[in-house]
């Protein structure tokens, strides 16, 4: 199937086309966007497509997202994003970076680092370490406390809204989420926001609303030059990206426990609390939790359907049912996290 990008896709994927060197070009490619590793650069192109909190189909909003890109990033990476760069025709009709003639299309350059720092992979191999986590918690604690407070989003009719949404995508896969334990969710999940609707007010009216990073999951987190770093933050949607701290952190928090990693998990919201510019109340935590797994539950179970390995698809299935599971039982008060967190506070006052 052809798209107006092809003839982009394929220019980027010469290596002659960054210049003298013939080193390879890698490619990774998401939903949003196209991502090709040359040397030791990464080109971003922002794919012409649009979902329900994107659209990408024009030249001037994929140019608008990269500007967005490359500013919001700069906030937590300002060594890793570069700069932006127009893919160009030139007169004798070919393409070239950055050259003469109009720009058919935009790309964020970005510094390329080794895959294997991404602390998704770091997780899976058990390189995470506690230094480590200690260090992103101060890192994202500077993060929020210097983010724009957003008051205008946040509130309460949007996370009612998040619960539909996700009891609404997690009904689209019966054959692998269980509608019975989908049904908990959403009902639980309503209950316990209705009885946090102050709290979460307040902390909307204080100021803990703010456009945050949005995604901050660990595949969004990289070791560059010993530390910790986010990237890849939400820059397409202020609904998305405006919201609570805490909805925010819980990202992370919850992909900790999904990967066994509840002590690095409890040692990383130590650290948060320790280095945020308030004094934190956790209160609405489960909640938030609770609605990232299961936005996350339902992502893999459609990642499983399209997915042509049958090994990959099984694993994806199994994920997704995992962290339906999850998502439930936060809902009822299982917390490993919370609870090793307490544990190393008593500890510390014997």
């Amino acid at each position: 199937m052809h798209t107006p990008q092809d003839e982009v896709i394929a220019f980027l994927s010469r290596p002659s086309s960054y210049g003298t060197s013939n080193q390879p070009v890698e490619r990774i490619e998401t939903h949003g966007s196209v991502i090709f590793l040359h040397a030791n650069r990464a080109y971003k192109l922002k794919r012409a497509v649009a979902f329900a909190e994107l659209d990408f189909l024009s030249l001037e909003s994929r140019k608008n997202a990269c500007e967005a890109e490359l500013l919001l990033n700069r906030r937590t990476a300002p060594t890793l994003y570069l700069s932006l760069c127009p893919i160009n025709r030139q007169a004798n009709g070919q393409l070239a970076l950055n050259g003469c003639g109009p720009a058919v299309d935009w790309l964020v350059v970005m510094r390329r680092f080794a895959q294997d720092r991404l602390f998704d992979r770091m997780a899976i191999e058990g390189r995470l370490t506690e230094p480590m986590m200690e260090q992103l918690g101060a890192e994202i604690a500077r993060f929020h406390a210097n983010a724009p407070i957003t008051p205008s989003y946040g509130h309460i009719p949007d996370l009612y809204e998040e619960i539909e949404k996700n009891h609404r995508e997690m009904s689209r896969y019966p054959p692998i989420l269980d509608f019975a334990t989908v049904t908990a969710i959403a009902h639980t999940s309503r209950t316990l926001l209705e009885s946090l609707t102050g709290c979460l007010e307040d902390r909307r009216r204080e100021g803990r609303v703010r456009r945050c990073h949005g995604d901050m999951r660990l595949a969004n987190i990289c070791l560059l030059d010993g530390q910790p770093t986010l990237f890849d933050g939400i820059e397409f949607s202020e609904r998305l990206s405006c919201i609570d701290v805490l909805y925010d952190l819980a990202f992370v928090l919850m992909d900790l426990q999904h990967h066994g990693l509840n002590r690095l998990g409890a040692r990383l919201l130590s650290s948060y609390l320790n280095h945020s510019d308030v004094q934190e109340d956790c209160k609405p935590l489960a909640f938030f939790l609770s609605l990232r797994a299961a936005t996350r539950s339902f992502s893999l179970a459609g990642a499983a359907l399209r997915h042509a390995d049958p090994a990959k698809r099984y694993e994806k299935k199994e994920k997704a049912v995992q962290l339906m599971h999850q998502s439930l039982s936060y809902l009822h008060g299982e917390n490993p996290i919370l609870n090793h967190l307490a544990m190393s506070e008593a500890a510390s006052y014997t």
